[in-house]
């Protein structure tokens, strides 16, 4: 059935200026203009001149939602000619192998050392590097080439020139002749620029010029090339779910090193702490095979070898890399805190071999536990980082997978239509859109009438008539009617693919606080190595000069031995253990948490900074209303009595699908119930029924002719408005409310107020924020009445609407460049660029997938007041992190000079390399400790204030 939208009327004198949007202050409350945003472009959205021209007519634009939608798509798909840095190019790079910010930091140096790298920008999350280069000088295979000379692997994803590529598999080759008559046919094709071949694959990759040429046609001209038995057939190549299959794998061999690494240092553990602990089980331990080397010590260290040196590589090598480039990475850390210990316990080894009376303790559990753990950790990592690139591949897929192409004869009438695949559209294809299916490309209406959902792209929760000459949307719904469109614009340069290059985007921003732990260690690993070696020569040259007593040196050691404890206690006193564990343990804690009371924290990037956020940007529809439409108040004007009123409008409104529509229907029904009739689900029979673009709906009922819509609908049949309806109807404007009036037999009946109503806990949550010094604004697709109404009613003074989705974005960057770190509270998939470009994206549970896939904080409940706990919680994790590492710093820095000895000539208290382990280990238990005491955290707005959960 097809569906109406009634129109709203808005006030003209809202706008003193076509090209500046308005904002309305709670200080005085009449309209003043503010300054045009500029876009912020650079980093976020250069993706091409020809993008960088659209978006920019976009961000500036002051009309609304529905404008841009309808009219403003094409306006903004400039053609770009000249292009002021035309020696430019730009690619994509899959890194592999980043496990920390280090590792992006250094693939990002590589890059920029690189001649004719003029940026690259490394993002951890998605694995991928953006990399600005000057083709003349350095073309992408050197690129890949500085990425893997850097330690890591690296494959081309895309390149500039990609925006009009496609890639064919071939059939029927049988020979490098098939293969270069093929190669011959497609480069002499009108519009093709280069072909590329895979001879091991039998594939071509076309690039092509859109405007001349398109995939259908070099399919066929590969077709065409055929002659005699050699029968030549192409289909798309595409690399659908690689992205989705290499996760993964990855997340896979984590958890499989993670599984293998217990498998050994679970029994070393059993063997080091718990059996001997439990005599008689543990004395077989004690049994000993030669001198002092007893049967535990050798279970241990053949247990312990494959988790140092088999699952342990990976650090190894991680080393290597860093510090061949002359920096100190967690790898680093790890490989020297493991080797210490475990290279101390081959020492030991060694010497209860050798000796009949040493007694030392081995430290074999230390590595391989350590190991393990860190295993444990880069597991949950890689699948906290895996949930979030998956928004990208939910964008993609709201296109859809087939669409109906039609075929005209020499007079334009349709003579046929065809199935074919979405990636097949070419442009000035005419594609045929049926009700309730997408539409596949952006394009122009060609013949037809109907409603689309565009809720996506504009943030509109109604839909939004179409006629010939209007423009749709890639992605969109068509709810009724069906359309002919004109595709104009395909693949990469349709506006959802435009959103998806938006959030990539702004996913390859670097959090600065994530640094932290890699900035401390690039100092630190070096001064305790070299504090190691000088509490070893300070020892060694005195004790070989006789410098100090000789009964200092215990029995069966020399001053080489005694020394060499001082200088491996050192080590491992000064492990970093517990600064690898201050960060990842405080923000998997705050996770759990957060998640316990409704709050989905994805890794610690939110909540590094979230805990900074000065200003919050709420969107409107879903987000501070329910996000559907509800009646709050109806209304009799005539004889008719409102049992009689409610069957009219349920027989009408029950042929329609619009959400106002299904909403009347719904409130008519109970109110029927309530006046004791049989069944609320009796409809009357309705007759000529008819749909009226923008104005409502009509039919007959029992003879009777009756009419549902707007003021419009009710002058286009002369149906006369008492002041008592027209005051009806001025009340509900001004509460941005939507009439739907009903007319029986010429004369207006009744009425219903329809709104969008504002969350029970919105008006609180404002201004809590207000309390903790944290602004709030509206930021809307929609009009200005109904934003004003809903910001005067839950406290927020600042008030941008009628924005589309890239304007949200540019609103977001222009608040970044004041300044202002920026929180982004939306529920639509028209919201996932502005959350993904914010500081901090929150997403509504109720709201799309998309957005909170692309969001960095999920409220579950849907519940507003989750945005103060997600603040309030990142505020207390971040102090929570400073204080761990105060405890693994305090340990260090108390415990390195005991463990160097300053203490034993005074008063003959020495470290053992055993004992300094354990109080590396206890700096490890205190920060673990501390982070466990977040487990206590209670939500700040329902303890303090006694409000409730909605």
């Amino acid at each position: 059935m097809k569906s109406w939208s009634p129109d709203e009327e808005i006030d003209a004198n809202g706008f003193d200026d076509l090209n500046k949007p308005l904002l309305l202050t709670q200080e005085d409350d009449t309209p003043r203009r503010h300054g045009v945003l500029t876009p912020q472009i650079n980093d976020i959205k250069s993706f091409d001149s020809k993008i960088k021209r659209s978006l920019k007519s976009i961000m500036v634009s002051p009309l609304g939602a529905n404008s841009i939608n309808a009219n403003e798509i094409e306006e903004t798909r400039i053609e770009v000619n000249e292009v002021t840095e035309k020696e430019i190019s730009e690619c994509r790079i899959k890194i592999k192998g980043m496990t920390c910010t280090s590792c992006s930091r250094s693939v990002e140096h590589a890059l920029q050392m690189v001649d004719g790298v003029k940026k690259a920008i490394v993002g951890l999350a998605l694995g991928e590097a953006k990399v600005v280069f000057d083709p003349k000088v350095i073309d992408t295979n050197k690129i890949i080439e500085a990425v893997e000379d850097a330690g890591f692997g690296a494959e081309l994803v895309s390149s500039r020139n990609d925006m009009n590529k496609v890639h064919l598999k071939l059939e029927g080759i049988d020979s490098v002749e098939d293969l270069n008559v093929i190669v011959s046919s497609l480069n002499l094709a009108s519009g093709v620029n280069r072909v590329e071949v895979d001879l091991t694959e039998h594939k071509v990759t076309v690039s092509y010029d859109s405007d001349i040429t398109g995939p259908r046609f070099l399919i066929q001209c590969v077709h065409e090339a055929s002659s005699g038995h050699s029968v030549y057939q192409a289909t798309l190549h595409t690399n659908s779910g690689s992205r989705e299959r290499e996760k993964l794998n990855e997340i896979r061999m984590y958890r499989n090193q993670f599984l293998l690494s217990c498998l050994f240092s679970v029994p070393v553990f059993m063997f080091s702490m718990l059996l001997p602990m439990l005599p008689p089980y543990g004395d077989w331990l004690n049994y000993k095979i030669h001198n002092m080397f007893t049967l535990g010590l050798f279970l241990r260290w053949i247990l312990s070898t494959p988790v140092q040196f088999i699952i342990g590589k990976r650090f190894y090598l991680g080393s290597y890399h860093s510090l061949r480039r002359w920096s100190a990475n967690m790898d680093v850390l790890v490989a020297l805190g493991t080797n210490a210990a475990y290279f101390y316990s081959v020492y030991v080894v060694v010497k209860t071999l050798t000796s009949a009376t040493f007694q030392g303790q081995d430290f074999f559990e230390t590595s391989s536990m350590l190991i393990s753990f860190i295993l444990l950790g880069k597991y949950l990592e890689i699948m906290a980082k895996g949930k979030t690139s998956a928004a990208l591949e939910k964008l993609i897929q709201l296109v859809p997978d087939k669409a109906y192409l039609l075929d005209f004869d020499a007079n334009g009438n349709v003579v046929g239509e065809t199935e074919i695949d979405t990636e097949l559209i070419q442009k000035n294809d005419m594609i045929k859109i049926v009700p309730g299916a997408k539409i596949p490309a952006d394009g122009v209406v060609i013949k037809g009438k109907s409603c689309v959902n565009e809720s996506m792209i504009t943030g509109e929760s109604r839909p939004v008539n179409k006629i010939p000459g209007d423009k749709v949307i890639s992605g969109t719904i068509n709810e009724s009617g069906c359309l002919l469109i004109k595709a104009t614009h395909v693949g990469s340069e349709t506006t959802l693919s435009q959103i998806v290059q938006l959030v990539e985007a702004a996913q390859l921003a670097r959090a600065p606080v994530q640094k932290l732990a890699d900035d401390i260690s690039r100092v630190f690993v070096p001064i305790v190595v070299v504090a190691a070696f000088i509490t070893w020569l300070g020892w060694f040259i005195p004790g070989e000069a006789g410098l100090y007593p000789k009964n200092w040196i215990p029995k069966a050691m020399d001053a080489f031995e005694f020394a060499l404890q001082f200088a491996i206690s050192v080590l491992v006193v000064a492990c970093p253990c517990a600064l690898g564990l201050a960060t990842p343990t405080a923000i998997m804690v705050a996770s759990g948490v957060g998640a316990s009371q409704g709050v989905l924290i994805k890794g610690g990037d939110a909540v590094e900074k979230a805990h900074k956020v000065k200003i919050v940007v709420f969107d409107k529809t879903g987000t501070l209303t329910i996000g559907k439409p509800v009646v709050v108040r109806a209304m009799l004007f005539s004889k008719f009595s409102m049992e009689e009123l409610c069957d009219m409008t349920i027989a009408v409104e029950a042929n329609s699908e619009h959400p106002i529509a299904k909403a009347v229907v719904a409130y008519t029904k109970r109110l029927r119930m309530s006046f004791g009739s049989s069944s609320k689900d009796q409809v009357e029979d309705v007759n000529d029924f008819e749909v009226h673009m923008g104005s409502g709906v009509s039919g007959k009922v029992k003879e009777k002719t009756v009419l549902l819509g707007n003021k419009r609908l009710m002058h286009a049949f002369n149906v006369p408005m008492s002041p008592m309806v027209e005051t009806f109807v001025s009340e509900n404007e001004t509460f941005a409310r939507t009439c739907v009036l009903v007319s029986i037999e010429g004369k207006i009946a009744g009425a219903f107020s329809v709104t969008d109503p504002v969350k029970p806990e919105a008006k609180s949550v404002v201004s809590f924020l207000h309390s903790m010094d944290i602004s709030a604004i509206i930021v809307t697709g929609d009009n200005w009445a109904t934003a004003n109404a809903i910001a005067n009613e839950v406290g927020i003074r600042e008030v941008f609407a009628e924005i589309d989705p890239l304007g949200k974005v540019d609103i977001v960057k222009d608040l970044q460049m004041k300044g202002m770190v920026v929180a982004m509270v939306g529920d639509g998939i028209n919201d996932s660029p502005a959350l993904a470009a914010a500081d901090v994206g929150m997403a509504i549970g109720a709201g799309t997938d998309i957005a909170i896939e692309a969001a960095d904080v999920v409220l579950v409940k849907s519940n507003l007041e989750d945005v103060i706990t997600a603040i309030d919680l990142s505020r207390k994790t971040i102090s929570r992190i400073w204080l761990n590492y105060i405890w693994a710093f305090g340990y260090n820095i108390l415990g390195m000079p005991i463990a160097a000895g300053v203490l034993y000539p005074f008063f003959g208290i020495r470290l053992p390399p055993w004992l300094a382990g354990a109080c590396m280990a206890a700096s490890s238990l205190s920060v673990v400790s501390s982070s466990l005491l977040l487990m206590l955290y209670k939500k700040p707005l329902k303890m303090d204030y006694g409000l409730s959960n909605v």
